[in-house]
C-alpha cells in the first residue's frame, strides 16, 4: 500500500473512532436523546487534536505488523494529551470539566485505536505465516538474546523456524513465558525437551557466552538429532555486517580456543596509522589476515609481497574493495632473492614489516629439508637483513609452537629463524620480535580442512594417534597476536600465547562429524600412526625460555636463549651441498644447541 493511500486509510478509521467514542460516551451517561453543545464541541476539538498529536507521536508513519510497547506507549501518549486538551477547553467555555464524559471517551479511544493497530500484527502473524510448516525451534537463553531471535523469527514471513520453547539455567525463569513462549527447563534438559517437544532444530542464542559453556551446551544438543545453530555475535548485529534473522550453523572455531585477546588499539593505531607496512607471504591464510587487521588502523600505504600471483591478487582486489581509501601495492616477490627484497625495502621504505612467508607442512618439509632451510631460514635472513639496511622501525616474525624442544625440519628451521630475529636485534636499529602460534584453525594445510573433506567424501576420517594433543587459535586470534607483539615490542623478545588447554585431535574430529550432521557410527575414525617428525604433544615454551608473568593480557614474553649465529651462517653457507638427512640431522642439532662447535657459544643477548 502507497503512504498517501495509506495515511488516509488511518487517518479515515482513526476519525470514525473518535466521533464513536465521545458520542457512545455519552449516551451511555445521558438518558437524553438531545446532544449538547458541550458534546458536539468536544467531538470536533478530539478530532483536530487527535489529528495533531497523531502527527506529533508519528502513528501514521509506524509499521504496525510489527507493533509493539513502543507504539503502544506513542498511541497512549496521543490519546491522553487529546482528552487533557478537550477537557481545558470545556472548563473555559462551559464551566464544566464532563470527568465520566471524558474519561469513558479516553478508554473507548485507547482501546479502539490500540485494536484498530495491533489487528495488522495479529492478522499477520496468524495468517500470513503458517506455523504448521516450520520447524518447531527450542532456543537455548532466554535473555536479550533470545527475545531477539524470537521476534526475529515471529515477525519474519520467509522464516522456517518456530520457537516454541525456551530453556535457561536462571532459576528466576522457570515457569515463566517470555513472549508468549514458556521457559520449559535449563540446559540440562534438552533432551528431554527435544523428545517430549518433537524439537527439530536448536538455536543457541547467548551471544556472550564462554568457550566452555559452549562446548558443554553442545554436547547437550548434539544427544539429540535436532539441528544446532547459533545466533551471531552482538557485536556482528551493532555493526550491520550481519542480521538477526541469519542464524549459522555452530562451527569448531565456537568449540575451540580461549576466549579472545583484546587489542590495545590505542598502541596498535599509533604504530599503524598512515605508515607504511609491508607484509610477506601476504596472501597466506595469516598473511591475508594481518593485511585485513591492519587495514582497520588505516595505514598510508599497504605493501603485499608474496611469490604466488594468485593469492596476492585475490587479497589485493579485497583490500581495495574494502578499504578503498588505502593505496595497496603489490610486489611479487620470493624471500628467498636477496636483491629483490632489499629493492623493495629501498622502493617502499615500509615502517613496520610482518614476516609471514614461511613452508609450514611438516611432513612435505620432511622429504624436502632443503626447501624448508631455503625458504624459511635463508629467506627470514634476506628479508631482515634488507630491513636492517632500510632502516625499517619493527620486524615482527611469525614462528610456531613446533619450534619449541623441534622433531622435525619445519619445526627446526622456524627455531633457527628464531635465531636469526634475535641475533639481527643485537646490531640494528630495527626492534627484531618473533611472535609464536599454536595450530591456526582452517589455515592452509591444517587439519580441518582435511578431515572436512574426509567427511564430505563419507569417511573414514583419519588421525594419526589416539593421544596426540595440540595448541589451536584461529586466524583472526593469530593475527591480532602479531598486531599486539608489534605494539608492544621493546626488541629481541619472543611472544607467546596464553592458549589454554591443548586439544585432542581425536575429539576434534568427533566435533567436526556431529558437525557436519553425522554419526560416529556414519563416519569412522582410523589411525594412520605418527609420521615422521611429528610430536605427541606441542609446547609453547621451553624450559629454559619461561616467564611466568603475563607482559599483556594473555601473552607471555619468553626468556632469550643464548644463540651462536655462526653456525647458522655456515649452514646458510653449506646446506645446498649436503644430503637430506645431514641436512636434517644437522638443522635438529643447531635447534638443540647439540654442535661440538655450540659449547663455546658466542653469546649474544
Amino acid at each position: 500500500m502507497e503512504f498517501r493511500t495509506r495515511l488516509m486509510t488511518l487517518m479515515s478509521i482513526d476519525s470514525l473512532i473518535v466521533f464513536f467514542s465521545i458520542y457512545m460516551s455519552y449516551f451511555l451517561l445521558s438518558a437524553s436523546p438531545m446532544i449538547p453543545m458541550a458534546i458536539i464541541v468536544s467531538s470536533v476539538a478530539l478530532f483536530v487534536f487527535h489529528h495533531l498529536f497523531a502527527y506529533y507521536f508519528r502513528l501514521y508513519q509506524r509499521v504496525w505488523s510489527y507493533a509493539s510497547i513502543q507504539e503502544l506507549s506513542a498511541i497512549f501518549k496521543a490519546v491522553t494529551l487529546t482528552i487533557i486538551v478537550v477537557g481545558l477547553i470545556l472548563m473555559v467555555s462551559f464551566q464544566g470539566f464532563f470527568v465520566r464524559t471524558l474519561a469513558i471517551t479516553w478508554m473507548l479511544h485507547i482501546l479502539l485505536i490500540g485494536a484498530s493497530r495491533f489487528s495488522w500484527r495479529i492478522y499477520r502473524d496468524k495468517k500470513l505465516i503458517n506455523r504448521d510448516k516450520q520447524k518447531r525451534t527450542l532456543i537455548i537463553g532466554a535473555g536479550n538474546g533470545g527475545m531477539l531471535v524470537v521476534r526475529q523469527l515471529v515477525n519474519s514471513e520467509t522464516s522456517e523456524l518456530n520457537p516454541i520453547a525456551f530453556v535457561d539455567d536462571s532459576p528466576t525463569k522457570q515457569h515463566l513465558e517470555i513472549m508468549g513462549i514458556p521457559v520449559q527447563g535449563t540446559t540440562k534438559d534438552i533432551h528431554r525437551i527435544v523428545e517430549e517437544a518433537g524439537v527439530e532444530h536448536i538455536v543457541i542464542a547467548i551471544p556472550s557466552l564462554s568457550k566452555d559453556a559452549m562446548n558443554r551446551i553442545f554436547k547437550e544438543c548434539s544427544k539429540t538429532e535436532a539441528r544446532t545453530q547459533i545466533m551471531p555475535s552482538v557485536e556482528d548485529i551493532m555493526s550491520g555486517r550481519v542480521e538477526v534473522s541469519q542464524i549459522r550453523d555452530v562451527q569448531v572455531e565456537d568449540l575451540l580456543g580461549r576466549e579472545p585477546v583484546e587489542l590495545d588499539t590505542v598502541k596498535i593505531a599509533g604504530k599503524l596509522t598512515g605508515k607504511t607496512i609491508l607484509v610477506t607471504g601476504a596472501g597466506g591464510s595469516i598473511g591475508s589476515e594481518v593485511c585485513r587487521q591492519v587495514c582497520a588502523f588505516q595505514p598510508g600505504k599497504m605493501i603485499l609481497l608474496g611469490h604466488g600471483e594468485n593469492s596476492i591478487y585475490s587479497i589485493e582486489l579485497e583490500l581495495r574493495k574494502s578499504f578503498p581509501e588505502i593505496e595497496v601495492i603489490t610486489e611479487i616477490a620470493d624471500v628467498q632473492d636477496k636483491e629483490r627484497m632489499i629493492d623493495v625495502m629501498k622502493k617502499h621504505e615500509p615502517h613496520v614489516i610482518y614476516h609471514a612467508a614461511a613452508h609450514k607442512h611438516v611432513p612435505l618439509m620432511e622429504r624436502n629439508p632443503h626447501e624448508a632451510i631455503k625458504n624459511n631460514v635463508v629467506g627470514t635472513k634476506n628479508v631482515a637483513e634488507a630491513a636492517d639496511l632500510s632502516g625499517v622501525g619493527s620486524f615482527v616474525m611469525v614462528s610456531t609452537d613446533k619450534a619449541v624442544n623441534p622433531t622435525s625440519v619445519m619445526g627446526a628451521s622456524k627455531r633457527i629463524t628464531e635465531m636469526i630475529v634475535q641475533y639481527m636485534d643485537t646490531i640494528s636499529e630495527t626492534k627484531f620480535v618473533a611472535v609464536r602460534f599454536g595450530n591456526v584453525l582452517g589455515s592452509r594445510g591444517s587439519v580441518i580442512p582435511l578431515f572436512k573433506k574426509q567427511i564430505e567424501y563419507g569417511g573414514p576420517v583419519t588421525v594419526t594417534h589416539p593421544e596426540m594433543e595440540r595448541y589451536f587459535m584461529t586466524i583472526p586470534e593469530a593475527s591480532r597476536l602479531v598486531l599486539q607483539a608489534g605494539a608492544i615490542a621493546e626488541g629481541g623478545e619472543t611472544f607467546v600465547l596464553d592458549m589454554g588447554q591443548s586439544v585432542k585431535i581425536v575429539d576434534l574430529a568427533k566435533n567436526l562429524i556431529r558437525l557436519s550432521g553425522f554419526s560416529e557410527d556414519e563416519i569412522t575414525i582410523e589411525y594412520s600412526g605418527m609420521r615422521p617428525g611429528e610430536k605427541l604433544f606441542e609446547e609453547l615454551l621451553g624450559k629454559n625460555e619461561v616467564h611466568e608473568e603475563q607482559i599483556y593480557p594473555q601473552i607471555y614474553r619468553g626468556k632469550t636463549p643464548p644463540v651462536n649465529i655462526q653456525v647458522v651462517f655456515e649452514l646458510v653457507g653449506e646446506f645446498d651441498s649436503m644430503t637430506a638427512e645431514k641436512l636434517r640431522e644437522r638443522v635438529l642439532d643447531i635447534a638443540h644447541f647439540r654442535v661440538d662447535r655450540l659449547r663455546h657459544l658466542s653469546v649474544v643477548k
